[in-house]
């Protein structure tokens, strides 16, 4: 662990945030895990073809 991560906690731990950016912080963080949940339960399958749909061909 980098030595200077400890002296961030530290004065963190000293002068903590404040209640808006904690509620900013878990917003966010709810955001990206609903986004995640939606992609998952309705988004495209791991075999689909990340090109789209082949163009039709006239005969």
């Amino acid at each position: 662990m980098n030595p200077r991560w400890l002296l961030n906690a530290s004065r963190w731990a000293r002068n903590p945030p404040s209640a808006k950016r904690v509620w900013l912080g878990l917003g966010v963080i709810a955001i990206c895990l609903a986004l995640a949940g939606v992609e998952h339960l309705f988004g495209l399958s791991m075999d689909a073809d990340p090109a789209g749909p082949r163009p039709i061909t006239q005969p």
